[in-house]
């Protein structure tokens, strides 16, 4: 059997398993995901969840979420993907990543289940670990309850195990295409399958297409459909220097919220959070006073997130056009006037010409470059290069 000693052993046990080959025995069910929790004890059902899905924003609508419930009293898990820095993002408890030992030692009282599950259902994914991973730590620390955002889709990605106590959509666009389908219809369907009987299921605005979709599959599996704008406005106040100022009216009222991140897409997100909040249940629906101090303490990296004020530097991880287009008018609301310098890496996977194109409607010029990163491969800087020419945009490879 393969022991983790350390969290180095960790690390490359887990980067092995990413370009694996899936194994004939293996469905593309959730039937392997299911068996290894089982073998873990479920771990997944000894808490209360939540379930966000969606094209974009739902990292930071589960991270919103996550940081009211945490201002509220309640030991919160948190698990988005992907990571920025470390694996240890992927389970974190009150805003905390699990530490590296910890990260190790679980891995390694894991591999045991990993084999018995591997036998019969192929080994379990890199993805597919990770998750499992925060479910038993969220379970071992004794969380009252965890945000769970979906990875892939959402009717077969494996955090669709769980039977959460409110589930959310924050979007539907294209993306992942090759797997989720190429039409919106397509990728609706795929995403309403978050949606459980009896379980109240938050709709952010989608494409008229997208909402048919996700709203006709709801009826049939039994989930009620809450509308973000039917319960929650949210309305910009003021912009400041790193933060907004803004005025939400809920049906408890109307209260002023200061949140320390920059982007109209995320006053889209705060609406989408505060409506899964209100739909939460009596046991974990926040205060008014918890939702202003949650947000005041929010923290989302790779978000529009400002890494210097002079000169203006922005980061940003919008990785598809939905995210470019938000991206492009947050910067527009923020830095009105301006002329931007993107400097920018795409993986091959994306719609690469659809971004740039979506990024050259400011008054702009590019650094095309390139990342490394296993599992996932960049386009070349010079393709890039070629892709703006061809439409009349202008940059450098490096």
């Amino acid at each position: 059997m393969i022991r983790i000693e350390n969290y180095a052993d960790a690390e490359r046990y887990l980067l092995g398993t990413i370009d694996e080959t899936v194994s004939r025995r293996t469905s593309y069910k959730l039937d392997r995901m299911t068996a290894f929790l089982h073998e873990l004890g479920d771990p997944h059902r000894r808490y209360a969840t939540i379930h966000i899905g969606g094209t974009s924003g739902k990292s930071s609508t589960s991270a919103m979420i996550a940081t009211v419930l945490q201002a509220a009293g309640r030991r919160t898990g948190l698990h988005t993907k992907p990571h920025l820095r470390s694996m240890t993002e992927r389970a974190r408890i009150d805003g905390r990543p699990i530490a590296p030992v910890r990260f190790a030692a679980l891995l390694d009282a894991m591999m045991p289940a990993i084999e018995r599950t591997t036998a019969h259902y192929g080994r379990p994914t890199y993805y597919e670990t990770l998750l499992a991973l925060a479910f038993v730590h969220f379970a071992h620390e004794h969380v009252d309850v965890a945000v769970i955002e979906v990875g892939l889709g959402g009717r077969l990605d494996g955090t669709n195990v769980i039977e959460p106590i409110v589930a959310a959509i924050t979007s539907v666009g294209y993306d992942h295409t090759d797997v989720l389908g190429d039409t919106l219809e397509a990728i609706a369907f795929e995403k309403a399958g978050i949606a459980k009987r009896d379980v109240p299921l938050v709709l952010a605005p989608l494409p008229e297409p997208a909402r048919v979709v996700v709203e006709r599959y709801a009826a049939q599996a039994g989930a009620p459909v809450v509308h973000v704008a039917d319960l929650v406005k949210v309305v910009l106040e003021s912009n400041e220097a790193a933060g907004q100022n803004l005025r939400v009216t809920t049906a408890r009222g109307t209260f002023a919220l200061t949140m320390p991140v920059l982007g109209a897409f995320q006053r889209a997100n705060a609406a989408t959070a505060i409506a899964v909040l209100e739909r939460a249940g009596e046991r974990f629906s926040p205060s008014i006073e918890a939702i202003v101090t949650g947000f005041a303490s929010l923290e989302i990296p790779g978000r529009m997130e400002v890494l210097s004020r002079n000169p203006s530097v922005v980061f940003d991880v919008a990785h598809n056009a939905e995210k470019a287009a938000s991206l492009v008018l947050s910067l527009r609301e923020r830095f009105t006037g301006r002329r931007i310098h993107y400097v920018v890496a795409i993986g091959e996977s994306k719609d690469a010409r659809r971004i740039l194109e979506i990024l050259s409607e400011m008054p702009s010029t590019f650094t095309f470059t390139s990342f490394a990163a296993q599992g996932r491969r960049a386009m070349t800087p010079s393709h890039l290069a070629a892709m703006a020419e061809s439409f009349g945009s202008w940059g450098r490879a490096i």
